[in-house]
Protein backbone atom coordinates (compact mmCIF):
# COMPACT_ATOMS: atom_id res chain seq x y z
CA UNK A 1 0.00 0.00 0.00
CA UNK A 2 3.03 2.19 0.88
CA UNK A 3 4.20 1.71 -2.49
CA UNK A 4 1.19 2.66 -4.23
CA UNK A 5 0.74 5.84 -2.18
CA UNK A 6 4.41 6.96 -3.17
CA UNK A 7 4.43 5.76 -6.89
CA UNK A 8 1.27 8.13 -6.76
CA UNK A 9 2.48 11.03 -5.20
CA UNK A 10 5.80 10.67 -7.57
CA UNK A 11 3.53 11.27 -10.29
CA UNK A 12 1.08 13.58 -9.19
CA UNK A 13 4.70 15.64 -8.02
CA UNK A 14 5.86 15.24 -12.27
CA UNK A 15 2.83 16.71 -13.56
CA UNK A 16 2.77 19.56 -11.06
CA UNK A 17 6.70 20.38 -12.56
CA UNK A 18 5.60 19.79 -16.27
CA UNK A 19 2.66 21.83 -15.82
CA UNK A 20 5.24 24.66 -14.07
CA UNK A 21 7.43 24.63 -16.69
CA UNK A 22 4.93 25.12 -18.96
CA UNK A 23 5.95 29.13 -20.32
CA UNK A 24 3.82 31.33 -19.71
CA UNK A 25 3.44 34.54 -22.73
CA UNK A 26 4.36 37.59 -21.46
CA UNK A 27 3.82 39.25 -24.32
CA UNK A 28 0.91 38.22 -27.01
CA UNK A 29 1.95 39.96 -30.76
CA UNK A 30 0.31 39.94 -33.59
CA UNK A 31 1.64 41.03 -37.23
CA UNK A 32 -1.57 41.89 -39.31
CA UNK A 33 0.03 42.40 -42.54
CA UNK A 34 1.92 38.99 -42.06
CA UNK A 35 -1.08 37.08 -40.79
CA UNK A 36 1.14 35.92 -38.09
CA UNK A 37 0.70 35.99 -34.32
CA UNK A 38 3.71 35.26 -32.05
CA UNK A 39 3.41 34.14 -28.15
CA UNK A 40 6.88 35.67 -26.24
CA UNK A 41 8.39 34.87 -22.97
CA UNK A 42 11.66 37.24 -21.96
CA UNK A 43 11.34 38.90 -25.69
CA UNK A 44 11.71 35.20 -27.03
CA UNK A 45 9.42 34.03 -29.48
CA UNK A 46 8.12 29.98 -28.30
CA UNK A 47 5.20 30.07 -30.37
CA UNK A 48 3.91 31.48 -33.94
CA UNK A 49 0.26 30.80 -35.46
CA UNK A 50 -1.07 31.93 -39.09
CA UNK A 51 -4.20 34.03 -38.16
CA UNK A 52 -7.01 34.95 -39.86
CA UNK A 53 -8.13 38.59 -39.32
CA UNK A 54 -11.50 40.94 -40.33
CA UNK A 55 -12.79 40.94 -43.72
CA UNK A 56 -11.22 44.29 -43.92
CA UNK A 57 -7.91 43.73 -42.17
CA UNK A 58 -6.03 46.71 -43.42
CA UNK A 59 -6.18 49.69 -40.80
CA UNK A 60 -7.12 50.40 -37.52
CA UNK A 61 -10.45 49.54 -36.17
CA UNK A 62 -12.80 53.00 -36.04
CA UNK A 63 -16.21 51.52 -35.66
CA UNK A 64 -18.83 48.85 -34.77
CA UNK A 65 -19.13 46.71 -38.28
CA UNK A 66 -16.36 48.03 -40.08
CA UNK A 67 -14.73 44.33 -40.20
CA UNK A 68 -11.40 45.57 -39.01
CA UNK A 69 -9.00 44.47 -36.65
CA UNK A 70 -7.69 46.50 -34.17
CA UNK A 71 -4.05 48.25 -34.18
CA UNK A 72 -2.63 48.97 -30.89
CA UNK A 73 -1.42 47.87 -27.13
CA UNK A 74 -4.66 46.02 -25.57
CA UNK A 75 -4.66 43.56 -22.36
CA UNK A 76 -6.24 39.87 -22.90
CA UNK A 77 -8.77 40.48 -20.22
CA UNK A 78 -10.99 37.39 -19.62
CA UNK A 79 -11.89 33.81 -21.66
CA UNK A 80 -15.59 33.79 -22.92
CA UNK A 81 -16.93 30.72 -21.53
CA UNK A 82 -20.49 30.87 -23.89
CA UNK A 83 -18.46 31.86 -27.37
CA UNK A 84 -20.25 31.16 -30.52
CA UNK A 85 -16.57 30.11 -31.55
CA UNK A 86 -14.40 27.40 -30.05
CA UNK A 87 -12.61 28.81 -27.10
CA UNK A 88 -12.47 32.72 -27.30
CA UNK A 89 -9.99 34.87 -25.29
CA UNK A 90 -11.25 38.25 -25.14
CA UNK A 91 -8.89 41.46 -25.89
CA UNK A 92 -10.06 45.33 -23.95
CA UNK A 93 -10.71 46.52 -27.27
CA UNK A 94 -11.96 49.70 -27.12
CA UNK A 95 -9.22 51.47 -24.77
CA UNK A 96 -9.63 54.69 -23.73
CA UNK A 97 -7.84 56.13 -26.80
CA UNK A 98 -10.14 54.26 -29.26
CA UNK A 99 -13.45 55.68 -27.14
CA UNK A 100 -12.20 59.37 -27.82
CA UNK A 101 -11.56 58.67 -31.18
CA UNK A 102 -14.83 57.36 -31.94
CA UNK A 103 -16.91 59.71 -29.58
CA UNK A 104 -14.65 62.69 -32.17
CA UNK A 105 -15.98 60.98 -35.49
CA UNK A 106 -19.43 60.44 -33.73
CA UNK A 107 -19.55 56.23 -34.13
CA UNK A 108 -19.83 53.35 -31.99
CA UNK A 109 -16.52 52.03 -31.29
CA UNK A 110 -17.60 48.48 -31.58
CA UNK A 111 -16.51 45.59 -29.66
CA UNK A 112 -16.19 42.03 -28.77
CA UNK A 113 -13.01 41.66 -29.97
CA UNK A 114 -11.75 38.14 -29.40
CA UNK A 115 -8.67 35.59 -30.14
CA UNK A 116 -10.77 32.16 -30.70
CA UNK A 117 -11.03 29.28 -32.61
CA UNK A 118 -13.50 28.10 -35.70
CA UNK A 119 -16.91 28.34 -35.53
CA UNK A 120 -18.47 26.00 -33.26
CA UNK A 121 -20.16 22.88 -35.23
CA UNK A 122 -18.18 24.10 -38.50
CA UNK A 123 -15.86 20.65 -39.22
CA UNK A 124 -14.04 22.17 -42.52
CA UNK A 125 -11.02 23.97 -41.13
CA UNK A 126 -9.52 24.36 -44.66
CA UNK A 127 -12.54 26.85 -45.22
CA UNK A 128 -11.09 28.92 -43.32
CA UNK A 129 -7.58 28.81 -43.84
CA UNK A 130 -5.65 31.65 -45.14
CA UNK A 131 -9.14 33.78 -45.70
CA UNK A 132 -10.01 37.04 -43.43
CA UNK A 133 -13.32 35.67 -42.79
CA UNK A 134 -13.93 37.72 -38.80
CA UNK A 135 -16.13 40.68 -37.73
CA UNK A 136 -12.51 42.15 -36.85
CA UNK A 137 -11.10 38.92 -34.49
CA UNK A 138 -8.34 36.99 -34.73
CA UNK A 139 -8.72 33.62 -35.56
CA UNK A 140 -6.80 30.45 -35.26
CA UNK A 141 -7.80 26.85 -36.04
CA UNK A 142 -8.82 24.94 -32.86
CA UNK A 143 -5.98 23.37 -31.78
CA UNK A 144 -3.89 26.25 -31.89
CA UNK A 145 -6.34 28.26 -29.85
CA UNK A 146 -6.27 25.37 -27.31
CA UNK A 147 -2.41 25.73 -27.24
CA UNK A 148 -2.68 29.80 -27.01
CA UNK A 149 -5.55 29.34 -23.84
CA UNK A 150 -2.68 26.83 -22.44
CA UNK A 151 0.16 29.29 -22.64
CA UNK A 152 -1.29 33.09 -22.30
CA UNK A 153 -3.17 33.97 -19.15
CA UNK A 154 -6.01 36.75 -18.05
CA UNK A 155 -3.96 40.41 -17.94
CA UNK A 156 -1.20 38.97 -21.11
CA UNK A 157 -0.56 42.25 -23.03
CA UNK A 158 -1.17 42.17 -26.94
CA UNK A 159 0.23 44.32 -29.44
CA UNK A 160 -1.74 44.15 -32.57
CA UNK A 161 0.96 45.76 -35.59
CA UNK A 162 -0.22 46.84 -38.84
Amino acid sequence: MKTIIVFILLVLSQSVLAYSDRPTADLVLVKKSERKMFLIRNNQIFREYPISLGKQPVGHKQQRGDYRTPEGLYTIDFRNRKSRFHLSLHINYPNEQDVRNAKRLGVNPGGDIFIHGLPNGKNKPLLYQGVDWTRGCIAVNNPQIREIAMYVADGTPIRIAP
